[in-house]
């Protein structure tokens, strides 16, 4: 068999849109994921003719386009695809008639734009932060901005073991600020506030990239073929696919 012919497994799931390769890779660690009937290790690459299956389901590629929503996520919905576990999960709550999955993540306590999709692929281009993916938020903290604060937000600051890479932040009022990351860390903006002890009263994202905030809260529509053409020049410089 032809190395060229050959895809590794976290991609083909990823590809035919059932999960992004982040998910692929905890379901085959879980071994919940079957080639041919046998569990895989990490990295094993299947053929055309290969059976896949996942908690005992055979899955394959499908005909159809895939699907790019844009959702204004309202505060107490949780970004995640496992419906059994979290009653008030992203995926119950819009209620789509295929199969989909965020692009990344906004926290429970946050609102505002976020992306969810079939094409699992897609997911690395855009969540990858060294393609400075800009994504604007607008944020209330609990007691008023000062200089000394914009300053240090605005140079990066220390938080899990890292320094936050410098961002664009501005003042909106006494206790407003939108700021403009390219990373997307765990709880990044509530603990660069926390870091100077202050405290979010209020986080919504306002934009991805080219797409703005449209949507009235808890509603949804299709990314148009001239976002997604942008989209994709933006990420032009990060491999879609990569082995």
């Amino acid at each position: 068999m032809e190395e060229t012919n050959l895809t590794r497994i976290n991609k083909y799931l990823s590809e035919i849109g059932y999960c992004s390769r982040r998910a692929a890779d905890k379901l085959i660690e879980e071994g919940r994921v079957k080639i041919n009937g046998e569990v895989p290790p990490m990295g094993t690459k299947i053929a055309p003719n290969d059976e896949v299956s996942v908690d005992g389901k055979v899955v394959s590629r499908t005909e159809e386009e895939h699907v790019y929503l844009a959702f204004n996520k309202p505060v107490g919905i949780v970004c995640t695809t496992d419906t059994g576990v979290e009653k008030d999960n992203i995926i119950d709550y819009i209620n789509y008639p295929r199969r989909i999955f965020p692009i990344g993540r906004l926290d429970k306590a946050s609102e505002g734009l976020i992306f969810l999709t079939s094409d699992g692929d897609i997911v690395n281009k855009i969540l990858r932060a060294r393609n400075n993916h800009e994504k604007e938020y607008i944020v209330k903290v609990n007691k008023p901005i000062t200089r000394d604060f914009l300053s240090g937000m605005g140079n990066g600051v220390a938080i899990l073991d890292k320094v936050t890479k410098k961002c664009v932040i501005k003042q909106m009022n006494k206790f407003e600020f939108k700021i403009i990351l390219t990373q997307g860390l765990n709880r990044q903006i509530r603990r660069m506030c926390e870091h100077f002890y202050f405290r979010v009263e209020k986080l919504k994202r306002v934009r991805i990239m080219n797409i703005k905030l449209d949507l009235a809260e808890g509603k949804w529509r299709n990314l148009s073929k001239k976002e997604l053409k942008e989209i994709d020049r933006l990420v032009v410089d990060s491999a879609k696919t990569f082995d």
